[in-house]
């Protein structure tokens, strides 16, 4: 089931499978989020709850003697949501743990993603819940694919990501056999440029994960026309750069409060990088703003 958020500049549309952004059209009607195809990827903007990437064999160590066995992305991004609010301002969906997500993830979580709009941006809060009477860890991420090109007379390789900072910086080296991160082993990334021309060359491996930007904004645009697209990220320590191998006409930017287990870490939940520890009975908010130039 789709809701919906309109204003005068952008109709936006929200699934409950998922709890996620499935449809932004500008006043022209100009669809700027991936529609998904198997051919290429049949996702759209998936939430990656509460791991972002994989864990190492898929298991972990978790609450100090129990093990999880949990999926890539984690376990809430196929799962239907329940809508809690749906108005003129604001679309708010939420999950809670049921017996199913308890057995893989065993803490009382509830997970709700609002959605509202300003002028040309998409105002998006995750807020995660602790209802259970022990620490609890966890990861959050955002998923969207943008369609690129925007128009048809344009081409994936006349646009560009422009970030907020001149950056010169390495990526960390991802390893598709293992689902792994090696961020000991650098790639060259980055030379002092704020402009980075898309090329398919990229992603012939797979994604690229940049774990040391200054930037916490990023910009999908071309010369060839004034559409475009602005991720503002500030909650998020990483961005993650992905399209497929096959020249998919998308290209997915990705905030994650975490990444795949390391090359370099343990298989310990609470000791994996940048997690996000809640107390019983408190909660966290991420915030993420997707703007349409």
């Amino acid at each position: 089931m789709e809701n919906f958020l309109q204003n005068e500049s952008l109709t936006v549309a929200v699934n409950s499978l998922g709890g996620a952004l499935s449809s932004i059209r500008d006043k022209d009607g100009t669809e700027y989020l991936w529609q998904g195809d198997k051919k290429y990827w049949s996702g759209q903007a998936p939430v990656l709850f509460p791991i972002c990437g994989s864990l190492r064999g898929d298991r972990a160590v978790i609450g100090g003697d129990k093990e999880t066995n949990m999926p890539r992305h984690g376990i809430v991004r196929k799962k239907e949501f329940l809508l809690e609010k749906a108005d003129d301002e604001e679309v708010v969906y939420s999950i809670s743990a049921d017996e199913e997500m308890l057995a893989r993830y065993p803490y009382d979580f509830k997970l709700s993603i609002s959605y509202s709009l300003s002028g040309k941006s998409i105002n998006v809060k995750y807020t995660v819940e602790n209802n259970g009477s022990i620490v609890m860890p966890c990861f959050l991420g955002a998923h969207p694919g943008f369609n690129c090109p925007l128009t048809e007379d344009t081409v994936y390789e006349d646009y560009y990501l422009e970030f907020e900072q001149e950056e010169d910086c390495t990526a960390a080296v991802n390893l598709p056999d293992t689902g792994l991160v090696d961020r000991i082993t650098r790639r060259p990334f980055l030379k002092g440029q704020k402009r980075l021309p898309l090329d398919y060359k990229y992603f012939e491996v797979d994604a690229i994960t940049l774990d040391k930007l200054k930037s916490r904004r990023v910009r999908l645009a071309t010369d060839k026309h004034q559409k475009g697209i602005e991720v503002d990220f500030s909650d998020f320590p990483y961005l993650i750069l992905w399209s497929t191998a096959n020249k998919s006409p998308f290209i997915a930017l990705e905030p994650w409060s975490g990444l795949s287990t390391c090359t370099d870490e343990g298989d310990v939940f609470e000791e994996k990088a940048n997690v996000s520890l809640i107390e019983p009975l408190g909660k966290k908010d991420f915030n993420l703003r997707i703007s349409i130039l």
